[in-house]
């Protein structure tokens, strides 16, 4: 399978997500919280996500014939030259508290290397996107990450931990660090959003551990087609699959790279 215009395609996952976001905001409506279901510890999930996943494999699978799937509720799983990686609600526990931040997130792998995502913000109906090489986008107009050159002047999107405590120490030394240096720190409680953010400059930096593929493969692509860079907590390129993810504009990038690797080695 060969694709010969990733523009096309991308229009084609916009449509895509702007519908089962339609179905996500008609369900809020009517949610309640005794609908949710846990996962587990702090982990929540909802008859909402899986309807959502079960419309966006039906309809992607329908665009791109062929291509595999790496789903956050498991509705399809099998990876294949080409990969679709499925957010369907990214931000559940705010979906389910009725807080206005939640999430469409889908993206295309080939190879190891992320070519196409779309990110669609539910609650205020803003649809990021990006195809590699194409640019970025913000509903059809063009984004850039910030130009803020120092941490004095720059605001930072985090995660905090829900479950996996392991890293907590080193968290909490790089939010010290972040809190006396920048302008602030916001949690805003989806990931695909927080990259998003900084790829349209309202965000300057981001970063966050225990993440899966699907919460940032989307929003990671937008970044960089936006002029930011992604990259781990050793500043290396295994974000993807590797649970942890750094965002930045070009310019804070040396400095809050360094801040954050240097909160999370070992030797600290």
């Amino acid at each position: 399978m060969t694709i010969t215009d990733l523009s096309s395609l991308t229009s084609g996952v916009i449509d895509i997500a702007k519908s089962v976001g339609a179905f996500i905001r008609r369900e809020r409506q009517t949610f309640s919280y005794n609908k949710a279901e846990v996962k587990g510890l702090n982990d929540l999930v909802s008859y909402v996500d899986k309807s959502a996943e079960e419309q966006l494999v039906d309809l992607l699978a329908a665009l791109l014939p062929g291509a595999g799937f790496i789903t956050e509720e498991n509705t399809r799983t099998e990876k294949k030259a080409y990969n679709w990686i499925i957010d369907p609600l990214d931000g559940t526990t705010n979906f389910i508290h009725g807080i206005p931040c939640y999430a469409v997130s889908v993206a295309l792998e080939h190879e190891g290397v992320v070519i196409l995502g779309v990110v669609y913000e539910v609650a205020h109906d803003e649809c990021f996107s990006a195809c590699k090489s194409g640019g970025a986008f913000l509903n059809g107009k063009p984004i850039a990450v910030s130009e803020r050159k120092n941490l004095s002047e720059s605001l930072i999107a985090t995660g905090f931990p829900i479950y996996n405590f392991s890293r907590l120490d080193a968290y909490l030394k790089a939010l010290t660090l972040l809190m006396k240096s920048t302008h602030g720190l916001r949690r805003i409680g989806s990931a695909a959003t927080d990259l998003c953010y900084v790829a349209c400059g309202r965000m300057d930096a981001y970063f966050e551990y225990n993440l899966n593929a699907w919460d940032v493969a989307a929003g990671a692509l937008i970044v960089t087609e936006a002029g930011g860079n992604i990259c781990d907590f050793s500043k290396g390129n295994n974000w993807l699959f590797g649970r942890e993810v750094i965002a930045t504009n070009k310019y804070l990038q040396a400095e809050f790279e360094t801040l954050v690797s240097e909160s999370f080695s070992e030797k600290n």
